[in-house]
């Protein structure tokens, strides 16, 4: 079965480099081959089963910083398909998305089925052929072509857009075709803190605090959000992300810090609790009017200290410092992670060292590219990832065409 170019891996990469080949060029004879029997899964699941297309971040240097791994090699194609270009894509036919507070986008329809009906229609348009249930086995290539050999089936084409996300049987693949692996690890995750004293506080949300990992200088600010396992939100989401590496090294048992105030310096608050003890001496210590917490949480803190019925004029220096450290410098010792809603984000993939970012072409195997996740890039949880998929999909699609053309 022959063909110009066929895709590996029907996802949102995939699928998006097809259709964008065929739109380029038609005279491409395009096949997407699909190891399971579901394409587009993530699609489906992303946002809730309403799929976050992309982030509304229309500046390329402020939209590569949400990238952990990724971020020099992302500038240069986001300069040629970012967030306004992908918009444009989908409004082209007929999908107009919606920004919601937090930056994300989606389909104003709110259901992913709209982003897969849409892919789904484009490659009947162009005649690609869908094939699943094609577990690739191996790929050579001898001379300009190359013999994708599945289980009971054979393939040869002249381009391979290799777009399988971080399924370990096709990094395996580019690995025997002579490119480096960086080890795949989770990148997306939330902090289980088994020990923690506020696991009955689930449901309470802090924004803005600064959470790091101690012993290094991995930190993020944002919102918070205490759940029954431990700590989740933006700001815990982000951290898992950028230090990925760090937590799976150390086997996601470390300890993480919380400041609860970080727009509250040290010396502000040691200068609010000492003007309140002068002001009103015989008044229970009261820190609500003092610092923006939630009514629970501080009466957590202050529960914790023993300081609840303690008044102003007994305060010690010693339960001074005690609360300012609680408030400032709280430690918790994380004992494992937990997947993030149904986001499967890993850190790892093909090394970016030995990919040409201006056509996402192999620079160990010619007229090898590839799309999304199964290079060593990925996004924190906001879009950032699908847009990934759109720009380097894209990219690649612009080159097969060139590279089709010249051989016309």
């Amino acid at each position: 079965m022959n063909y110009d170019l066929i895709v590996i891996g029907g996802g949102a990469a995939g699928f998006f480099g097809a259709i964008n080949c065929a739109e380029a060029q038609p005279k491409l004879r395009i096949a997407i081959l699909e190891k399971t029997r579901q394409v587009l899964s993530k699609v489906k699941i992303s946002g809730g089963g309403r799929c976050n297309v992309t982030h509304a971040c229309f500046d390329e240097r402020e939209l590569v910083k949400n990238y952990p791994r990724g971020q020099k090699e992302l500038i240069g194609p986001f300069t040629k398909f970012k967030t306004t270009d992908t918009i444009a894509w989908f409004k082209k036919r007929g999908i107009i998305l919606k920004t919601e507070d937090d930056g994300r986008m989606f389909p104003i329809t709110d259901s992913s089925s709209t982003i897969i009906d849409c892919f789904t229609k484009e490659i009947k348009k162009y005649s690609i052929d869908l094939l699943v249930g094609m577990d690739i086995i191996e790929i050579e290539k001898d001379g300009p072509f190359f013999t994708i050999s599945a289980r009971d089936k054979k393939f040869q084409a002249s381009f391979i857009l290799f777009a399988t996300g971080s399924s370990p049987r096709g990094v395996s693949i580019v690995e025997k075709l002579g490119h480096r692996l960086v080890p795949p690890v989770p990148s997306l995750f939330t902090f289980n803190v088994p020990d923690s004293p506020l696991l009955d506080l689930a449901g309470i949300s802090v924004n803005p605090i600064e959470i790091s990992i101690k012993g290094t200088n991995l930190k993020q600010k944002g919102p918070l959000l205490l759940t029954h396992w431990g700590f989740s939100g933006p700001a815990a989401l982000k951290l898992s992300a950028f230090g990925a590496r760090v937590l799976h090294d150390c086997h996601y048992d470390t300890t993480i810090m919380i400041d609860w105030i970080p727009d509250i310096s040290k010396e502000e608050l040691k200068h609010r609790l000492e003007k309140f003890k002068l002001q009103k001496p015989q008044a229970k210590i009261n820190v609500e009017e003092i610092v923006p917490l939630p009514k629970n949480l501080l009466k957590r803190f202050m529960e914790m200290l023993q300081l609840e019925n303690v008044r102003f004029a007994s305060f010690s220096k010693k339960q001074l410092e005690a609360l300012i450290n609680i408030l400032k410098f709280s430690s918790y010792a994380v004992k494992g992670k937990t997947t993030y809603k149904n986001e499967f984000v890993t850190a790892g993939g093909v090394d970016l060292k030995e990919v040409n970012f201006k056509t996402m072409e192999s620079m160990i195997v010619p007229n090898l590219f590839f799309a999304g996740e199964v290079l060593n890039i990925d996004g924190i949880t906001g879009g950032f990832n699908f847009q990934n998929a759109w720009t380097s999909a894209w990219i690649a699609a612009q080159a097969i065409k060139e590279r089709f053309n010249e051989k016309q």
